[in-house]
Protein backbone atom coordinates (compact mmCIF):
# COMPACT_ATOMS: atom_id res chain seq x y z
CA UNK A 1 0.00 0.00 0.00
CA UNK A 2 1.30 3.40 -0.53
CA UNK A 3 2.33 5.83 2.70
CA UNK A 4 -0.59 7.61 5.17
CA UNK A 5 -0.13 10.78 2.73
CA UNK A 6 -0.53 9.17 -0.44
CA UNK A 7 -4.06 7.79 -1.08
CA UNK A 8 -3.97 7.13 -4.61
CA UNK A 9 -0.27 6.00 -6.77
CA UNK A 10 -0.61 4.76 -10.17
CA UNK A 11 2.94 3.45 -11.87
CA UNK A 12 2.41 2.84 -15.86
CA UNK A 13 -1.26 2.42 -16.45
CA UNK A 14 -2.29 1.40 -19.23
CA UNK A 15 -5.69 0.05 -20.34
CA UNK A 16 -7.01 -1.54 -23.56
CA UNK A 17 -10.40 -2.10 -25.12
CA UNK A 18 -11.16 -4.61 -27.37
CA UNK A 19 -12.55 -3.02 -30.97
CA UNK A 20 -15.78 -4.70 -31.39
CA UNK A 21 -16.73 -3.20 -34.77
CA UNK A 22 -17.80 -6.68 -36.53
CA UNK A 23 -19.01 -10.16 -36.01
CA UNK A 24 -15.55 -11.26 -37.05
CA UNK A 25 -13.97 -8.83 -34.08
CA UNK A 26 -16.10 -9.89 -31.50
CA UNK A 27 -15.10 -13.40 -32.35
CA UNK A 28 -11.45 -12.40 -32.49
CA UNK A 29 -11.45 -11.05 -29.17
CA UNK A 30 -13.17 -13.92 -27.28
CA UNK A 31 -10.88 -16.31 -28.88
CA UNK A 32 -8.08 -14.24 -27.58
CA UNK A 33 -9.63 -14.18 -24.23
CA UNK A 34 -9.97 -18.13 -23.56
CA UNK A 35 -6.08 -18.32 -25.09
CA UNK A 36 -4.94 -15.45 -23.12
CA UNK A 37 -3.47 -14.26 -26.30
CA UNK A 38 -3.05 -10.33 -27.04
CA UNK A 39 -3.34 -10.20 -30.80
CA UNK A 40 -7.15 -9.20 -31.07
CA UNK A 41 -7.39 -5.49 -32.20
CA UNK A 42 -7.69 -3.28 -29.44
CA UNK A 43 -8.18 0.56 -29.11
CA UNK A 44 -5.34 1.78 -26.04
CA UNK A 45 -7.68 4.58 -24.15
CA UNK A 46 -4.77 5.27 -21.29
CA UNK A 47 -1.03 4.84 -21.85
CA UNK A 48 1.80 4.55 -19.27
CA UNK A 49 -0.24 6.81 -16.63
CA UNK A 50 1.87 7.39 -13.35
CA UNK A 51 0.31 9.88 -10.84
CA UNK A 52 -0.11 10.40 -7.04
CA UNK A 53 -2.62 12.48 -5.29
CA UNK A 54 -1.76 13.15 -1.42
CA UNK A 55 -4.03 13.36 0.84
CA UNK A 56 -5.74 16.76 1.30
CA UNK A 57 -4.85 17.45 -2.39
CA UNK A 58 -7.13 18.29 -5.27
CA UNK A 59 -6.60 17.42 -8.30
CA UNK A 60 -7.99 18.42 -11.72
CA UNK A 61 -7.79 15.34 -14.58
CA UNK A 62 -8.67 17.61 -18.12
CA UNK A 63 -8.60 16.52 -21.79
CA UNK A 64 -10.70 16.70 -25.20
CA UNK A 65 -13.61 14.39 -24.99
CA UNK A 66 -12.17 10.64 -25.41
CA UNK A 67 -8.71 11.77 -23.79
CA UNK A 68 -9.20 8.77 -21.59
CA UNK A 69 -10.55 10.85 -18.51
CA UNK A 70 -13.50 8.65 -17.44
CA UNK A 71 -11.33 5.36 -17.97
CA UNK A 72 -8.78 6.95 -15.57
CA UNK A 73 -11.27 7.50 -13.20
CA UNK A 74 -13.21 4.23 -13.13
CA UNK A 75 -9.81 2.60 -12.57
CA UNK A 76 -8.97 4.12 -9.49
CA UNK A 77 -12.09 4.00 -7.89
CA UNK A 78 -12.35 0.14 -8.81
CA UNK A 79 -14.99 -0.03 -11.58
CA UNK A 80 -12.08 -0.74 -13.90
CA UNK A 81 -9.33 -3.03 -14.19
CA UNK A 82 -5.64 -1.97 -16.06
CA UNK A 83 -4.33 -4.10 -18.75
CA UNK A 84 -0.96 -3.74 -17.52
CA UNK A 85 0.81 -1.06 -14.66
CA UNK A 86 0.01 -1.05 -11.12
CA UNK A 87 -2.54 0.46 -8.79
CA UNK A 88 -2.56 1.48 -5.38
CA UNK A 89 -5.15 3.42 -3.52
CA UNK A 90 -6.63 3.51 -0.02
CA UNK A 91 -9.26 5.50 1.97
CA UNK A 92 -12.52 5.05 1.64
CA UNK A 93 -14.04 6.56 -1.85
CA UNK A 94 -16.81 8.51 -2.82
CA UNK A 95 -17.44 7.83 -6.90
CA UNK A 96 -19.96 9.92 -9.24
CA UNK A 97 -18.83 8.77 -11.89
CA UNK A 98 -21.66 7.76 -15.05
CA UNK A 99 -24.99 9.19 -14.34
CA UNK A 100 -27.52 7.29 -12.93
CA UNK A 101 -24.46 4.49 -11.53
CA UNK A 102 -25.25 2.45 -8.49
CA UNK A 103 -28.59 3.54 -8.56
CA UNK A 104 -31.32 0.72 -9.33
CA UNK A 105 -33.89 2.41 -12.05
CA UNK A 106 -37.13 0.83 -10.02
CA UNK A 107 -36.25 1.52 -6.51
CA UNK A 108 -37.84 5.38 -5.49
CA UNK A 109 -34.93 7.92 -4.65
CA UNK A 110 -35.74 7.38 -1.30
CA UNK A 111 -35.30 3.91 -1.31
CA UNK A 112 -31.86 4.12 -3.41
CA UNK A 113 -30.47 6.30 -0.55
CA UNK A 114 -31.14 3.46 1.77
CA UNK A 115 -29.57 1.49 -0.54
CA UNK A 116 -26.34 3.23 -1.66
CA UNK A 117 -25.95 4.33 1.95
CA UNK A 118 -26.04 0.64 3.32
CA UNK A 119 -23.67 -0.06 0.11
CA UNK A 120 -21.31 2.26 1.52
CA UNK A 121 -21.50 0.43 5.02
CA UNK A 122 -23.43 3.35 6.89
CA UNK A 123 -25.41 1.44 9.73
CA UNK A 124 -29.12 1.79 10.11
CA UNK A 125 -28.90 4.32 12.62
CA UNK A 126 -26.68 6.32 10.42
CA UNK A 127 -28.33 6.39 7.52
CA UNK A 128 -31.91 7.22 9.64
CA UNK A 129 -29.85 10.33 11.12
CA UNK A 130 -28.63 11.05 7.75
CA UNK A 131 -31.60 10.68 5.56
CA UNK A 132 -33.69 13.61 5.77
CA UNK A 133 -30.01 15.70 4.74
CA UNK A 134 -29.48 13.67 1.95
CA UNK A 135 -33.44 14.24 0.64
CA UNK A 136 -32.69 18.39 1.68
CA UNK A 137 -29.14 18.52 -0.03
CA UNK A 138 -30.91 17.18 -3.07
CA UNK A 139 -34.18 19.26 -3.30
CA UNK A 140 -36.14 17.30 -5.97
CA UNK A 141 -39.05 17.69 -4.02
CA UNK A 142 -41.89 14.84 -3.88
CA UNK A 143 -40.21 13.40 -6.58
CA UNK A 144 -37.67 12.21 -3.89
CA UNK A 145 -40.29 9.03 -4.03
CA UNK A 146 -40.81 7.90 -7.51
CA UNK A 147 -38.79 5.36 -9.60
CA UNK A 148 -35.31 6.47 -10.28
CA UNK A 149 -35.99 5.61 -13.94
CA UNK A 150 -38.50 8.82 -14.34
CA UNK A 151 -35.79 11.23 -13.34
CA UNK A 152 -34.20 13.40 -15.23
CA UNK A 153 -30.58 13.27 -15.65
CA UNK A 154 -30.03 16.53 -13.68
CA UNK A 155 -31.91 14.96 -11.05
CA UNK A 156 -30.39 11.96 -11.16
CA UNK A 157 -26.98 13.93 -10.18
CA UNK A 158 -28.79 15.71 -7.84
CA UNK A 159 -29.62 12.75 -5.48
CA UNK A 160 -26.03 11.32 -6.47
CA UNK A 161 -24.41 13.95 -5.33
CA UNK A 162 -26.62 14.58 -2.18
CA UNK A 163 -25.60 10.89 -1.14
CA UNK A 164 -21.85 11.12 -1.69
CA UNK A 165 -22.12 14.82 0.57
CA UNK A 166 -23.51 12.01 3.47
CA UNK A 167 -20.77 9.41 3.31
CA UNK A 168 -17.94 11.84 4.38
CA UNK A 169 -15.12 9.99 1.78
CA UNK A 170 -11.61 10.43 2.13
CA UNK A 171 -11.37 10.55 -1.80
CA UNK A 172 -14.31 11.92 -3.46
CA UNK A 173 -14.07 11.49 -7.38
CA UNK A 174 -16.37 13.19 -9.98
CA UNK A 175 -16.97 12.95 -13.70
CA UNK A 176 -18.59 16.69 -14.58
CA UNK A 177 -21.03 16.21 -11.63
CA UNK A 178 -20.87 20.56 -12.06
CA UNK A 179 -21.58 20.72 -15.93
CA UNK A 180 -25.54 19.21 -14.97
CA UNK A 181 -28.23 21.07 -13.24
CA UNK A 182 -29.37 24.33 -12.54
CA UNK A 183 -27.03 27.50 -11.40
CA UNK A 184 -28.17 27.27 -7.92
CA UNK A 185 -27.44 24.00 -7.64
CA UNK A 186 -23.73 24.27 -9.20
CA UNK A 187 -23.10 27.03 -6.54
CA UNK A 188 -24.35 24.55 -3.91
CA UNK A 189 -22.31 21.94 -4.83
CA UNK A 190 -19.35 24.12 -5.34
CA UNK A 191 -19.73 25.75 -1.77
CA UNK A 192 -19.21 22.06 -0.63
CA UNK A 193 -16.19 21.06 -2.03
CA UNK A 194 -14.83 23.95 -1.10
CA UNK A 195 -16.20 22.81 2.62
CA UNK A 196 -15.03 19.50 2.30
CA UNK A 197 -11.40 20.55 0.84
CA UNK A 198 -11.01 23.38 3.43
CA UNK A 199 -11.63 20.28 6.22
CA UNK A 200 -8.87 18.05 4.51
CA UNK A 201 -10.46 16.14 1.99
CA UNK A 202 -8.90 14.82 -1.22
CA UNK A 203 -10.86 15.78 -4.45
CA UNK A 204 -10.31 14.48 -7.96
CA UNK A 205 -11.97 16.34 -10.36
CA UNK A 206 -12.39 15.89 -13.94
CA UNK A 207 -13.94 18.74 -15.75
CA UNK A 208 -14.69 20.88 -19.13
CA UNK A 209 -14.26 23.78 -17.27
CA UNK A 210 -11.05 25.63 -16.65
CA UNK A 211 -12.69 28.19 -14.20
CA UNK A 212 -13.66 25.11 -11.94
CA UNK A 213 -10.56 23.84 -12.17
CA UNK A 214 -8.74 26.79 -11.46
CA UNK A 215 -11.18 27.43 -8.38
CA UNK A 216 -11.05 23.63 -6.71
CA UNK A 217 -8.21 22.61 -7.40
CA UNK A 218 -4.21 22.67 -6.81
CA UNK A 219 -2.65 20.23 -9.64
CA UNK A 220 -3.72 18.78 -12.76
CA UNK A 221 -3.47 16.26 -15.14
CA UNK A 222 -3.70 16.95 -18.77
CA UNK A 223 -4.79 13.65 -20.59
CA UNK A 224 -4.31 13.78 -24.70
CA UNK A 225 -4.73 10.87 -26.80
CA UNK A 226 -4.34 8.48 -23.68
CA UNK A 227 -1.27 9.78 -22.57
CA UNK A 228 -0.15 12.79 -19.74
CA UNK A 229 0.71 15.79 -21.97
CA UNK A 230 1.34 18.00 -18.99
CA UNK A 231 0.84 17.52 -15.00
CA UNK A 232 1.57 20.35 -12.65
CA UNK A 233 0.13 23.59 -11.14
CA UNK A 234 -3.27 24.01 -11.68
CA UNK A 235 -3.22 27.47 -13.64
CA UNK A 236 0.08 26.15 -15.44
CA UNK A 237 -1.94 23.07 -16.74
CA UNK A 238 -4.95 25.07 -17.20
CA UNK A 239 -3.26 28.05 -19.38
CA UNK A 240 -1.32 25.72 -21.51
CA UNK A 241 -4.71 23.49 -22.02
CA UNK A 242 -6.64 26.78 -23.00
CA UNK A 243 -3.56 27.85 -24.91
CA UNK A 244 -4.18 24.52 -27.03
CA UNK A 245 -7.67 25.63 -27.72
CA UNK A 246 -6.90 29.28 -28.71
CA UNK A 247 -4.38 27.52 -31.46
CA UNK A 248 -6.99 25.32 -32.37
CA UNK A 249 -9.43 27.81 -33.18
CA UNK A 250 -7.20 29.67 -34.60
CA UNK A 251 -6.43 26.89 -37.36
CA UNK A 252 -10.32 27.24 -37.70
CA UNK A 253 -10.41 30.49 -38.02
CA UNK A 254 -11.82 30.49 -41.95
CA UNK A 255 -14.95 28.18 -41.32
CA UNK A 256 -18.23 29.75 -41.31
CA UNK A 257 -19.20 31.21 -37.76
CA UNK A 258 -22.33 29.26 -36.42
CA UNK A 259 -25.42 31.52 -36.46
CA UNK A 260 -26.11 33.77 -33.90
CA UNK A 261 -28.79 32.88 -31.61
CA UNK A 262 -27.38 29.12 -31.00
CA UNK A 263 -24.79 29.55 -28.16
CA UNK A 264 -23.05 32.48 -26.32
CA UNK A 265 -21.13 34.61 -28.50
CA UNK A 266 -19.04 37.73 -29.03
CA UNK A 267 -20.54 40.02 -31.32
CA UNK A 268 -17.73 42.45 -31.44
CA UNK A 269 -14.54 43.75 -30.04
CA UNK A 270 -12.87 47.01 -30.71
CA UNK A 271 -10.44 49.55 -28.96
CA UNK A 272 -10.43 53.11 -28.04
CA UNK A 273 -8.59 55.51 -26.61
CA UNK A 274 -9.49 57.54 -23.59
CA UNK A 275 -11.81 59.95 -25.23
CA UNK A 276 -13.54 57.11 -26.66
CA UNK A 277 -12.51 57.37 -30.13
CA UNK A 278 -11.73 54.09 -31.76
CA UNK A 279 -7.63 53.45 -32.09
CA UNK A 280 -5.56 50.87 -32.26
CA UNK A 281 -2.17 52.31 -31.72
CA UNK A 282 -1.65 53.24 -27.73
CA UNK A 283 1.65 54.66 -26.53
CA UNK A 284 3.38 53.09 -23.77
CA UNK A 285 2.08 54.42 -20.03
CA UNK A 286 -0.96 55.41 -21.86
CA UNK A 287 -4.91 54.42 -21.98
CA UNK A 288 -6.05 51.84 -23.94
CA UNK A 289 -10.24 50.72 -23.38
CA UNK A 290 -11.69 47.34 -24.74
CA UNK A 291 -15.40 47.56 -25.99
CA UNK A 292 -16.89 44.48 -26.01
CA UNK A 293 -20.45 43.31 -27.09
CA UNK A 294 -21.49 40.09 -26.47
CA UNK A 295 -24.61 38.00 -27.09
CA UNK A 296 -26.58 35.10 -25.47
CA UNK A 297 -29.39 33.24 -26.92
CA UNK A 298 -31.01 32.79 -22.86
CA UNK A 299 -31.27 37.02 -22.44
CA UNK A 300 -29.12 36.30 -19.78
CA UNK A 301 -25.47 38.50 -19.23
CA UNK A 302 -22.49 35.67 -20.86
CA UNK A 303 -19.35 35.53 -18.67
CA UNK A 304 -16.56 37.19 -20.27
CA UNK A 305 -12.64 35.97 -20.25
CA UNK A 306 -10.52 39.07 -21.45
CA UNK A 307 -7.06 39.43 -21.63
CA UNK A 308 -3.58 40.56 -23.50
CA UNK A 309 -1.86 38.42 -25.70
CA UNK A 310 1.42 39.18 -27.98
CA UNK A 311 0.50 39.22 -31.74
CA UNK A 312 2.32 35.43 -31.70
CA UNK A 313 -0.55 34.27 -28.77
CA UNK A 314 1.91 34.32 -25.80
CA UNK A 315 -0.24 35.38 -23.09
CA UNK A 316 -0.04 38.26 -20.49
CA UNK A 317 -3.15 38.87 -18.73
CA UNK A 318 -6.06 37.40 -18.14
CA UNK A 319 -9.50 38.13 -16.01
CA UNK A 320 -13.19 36.81 -15.65
CA UNK A 321 -15.66 39.56 -15.77
CA UNK A 322 -17.46 37.46 -12.77
CA UNK A 323 -14.64 38.31 -10.21
CA UNK A 324 -16.01 41.14 -9.78
CA UNK A 325 -19.29 43.02 -8.34
CA UNK A 326 -19.32 43.81 -12.19
CA UNK A 327 -23.04 44.01 -14.23
CA UNK A 328 -22.43 44.85 -17.98
CA UNK A 329 -25.05 47.11 -20.06
CA UNK A 330 -28.12 46.05 -21.39
CA UNK A 331 -27.72 46.99 -24.99
CA UNK A 332 -30.58 45.41 -26.41
CA UNK A 333 -32.65 41.90 -25.96
CA UNK A 334 -29.70 39.69 -25.66
CA UNK A 335 -26.91 42.04 -26.32
CA UNK A 336 -24.82 42.66 -23.46
CA UNK A 337 -21.86 45.67 -23.43
CA UNK A 338 -18.60 45.44 -21.52
CA UNK A 339 -15.80 47.48 -21.23
CA UNK A 340 -12.33 47.14 -19.71
CA UNK A 341 -9.83 50.02 -19.22
CA UNK A 342 -6.22 49.47 -19.37
CA UNK A 343 -3.90 51.91 -18.27
CA UNK A 344 -1.58 53.14 -17.72
CA UNK A 345 -0.24 50.93 -20.07
CA UNK A 346 2.94 49.25 -18.81
CA UNK A 347 3.39 47.09 -22.01
CA UNK A 348 6.67 47.47 -23.66
CA UNK A 349 6.43 48.69 -27.50
CA UNK A 350 5.24 46.11 -29.58
CA UNK A 351 2.23 44.35 -31.13
CA UNK A 352 -0.37 42.82 -28.83
CA UNK A 353 -3.57 41.81 -29.42
CA UNK A 354 -6.84 41.90 -26.81
CA UNK A 355 -8.27 38.28 -26.53
CA UNK A 356 -11.63 37.29 -25.74
CA UNK A 357 -13.94 34.64 -24.78
CA UNK A 358 -17.72 34.14 -24.27
CA UNK A 359 -18.72 31.68 -21.78
CA UNK A 360 -22.27 30.41 -20.91
CA UNK A 361 -23.76 32.93 -17.83
CA UNK A 362 -22.33 30.59 -15.35
CA UNK A 363 -18.65 30.53 -16.62
CA UNK A 364 -18.89 26.67 -16.94
CA UNK A 365 -18.54 26.43 -20.40
CA UNK A 366 -16.41 28.33 -22.97
CA UNK A 367 -17.97 29.10 -26.83
CA UNK A 368 -16.47 31.84 -28.65
CA UNK A 369 -12.90 33.72 -29.44
CA UNK A 370 -12.55 36.86 -30.91
CA UNK A 371 -9.02 38.88 -30.92
CA UNK A 372 -8.05 42.39 -31.91
CA UNK A 373 -5.09 43.67 -32.95
CA UNK A 374 -3.39 46.79 -31.08
CA UNK A 375 -0.14 48.11 -31.11
CA UNK A 376 2.30 49.99 -27.96
CA UNK A 377 4.59 52.85 -29.30
CA UNK A 378 7.76 54.09 -27.10
CA UNK A 379 11.59 54.32 -27.39
CA UNK A 380 12.54 52.19 -24.51
CA UNK A 381 15.70 49.81 -24.33
CA UNK A 382 14.21 47.10 -21.78
CA UNK A 383 13.37 43.57 -22.59
CA UNK A 384 10.57 41.23 -22.22
CA UNK A 385 6.33 42.43 -22.47
CA UNK A 386 5.75 44.40 -19.37
CA UNK A 387 7.94 47.47 -17.35
CA UNK A 388 6.92 47.05 -13.75
CA UNK A 389 7.22 50.56 -12.20
CA UNK A 390 10.81 50.30 -10.30
CA UNK A 391 13.94 52.43 -9.32
CA UNK A 392 17.74 51.77 -9.25
CA UNK A 393 19.22 52.21 -5.81
CA UNK A 394 22.78 51.93 -4.59
CA UNK A 395 22.68 48.32 -3.40
CA UNK A 396 24.18 47.50 -0.11
CA UNK A 397 27.23 45.36 -1.21
CA UNK A 398 26.23 41.55 1.09
CA UNK A 399 23.43 40.46 2.18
Amino acid sequence: MPPPDILVRLDAVTKDYPKLATGGDRLRALAALMLRRREAPSFRALDSIDLEVRRGESVGVIGENGAGKSTLLKIIAGVSRPSAGTVEVSGRIGALLELGSGFHPEYTGRENIGLSGALAGLSPRELARKTQSIIDFADIGSHIDDPIKHYSSGMVVRLGFAVATALDPELLITDEVLAVGDESFQKKCIEWLERYRAAGGTLLLVSHSMYHVQTLCTRALWLHHGRARMQGAAFDVTREYLAYHEAKSAARADAPPPPLGSTPRIVSLWSEDSGGRPQDVFPMGGTAVAQIVAYDPDDRPPVVLAGIARVNGVGISGTHSNDFDFVPARLAPNHFGYAIRYGPLELLPGKYIFRVHALDPAGLRLFDTVTSEFTVTGEIRDYGFVRPRQTWLPGRGRP
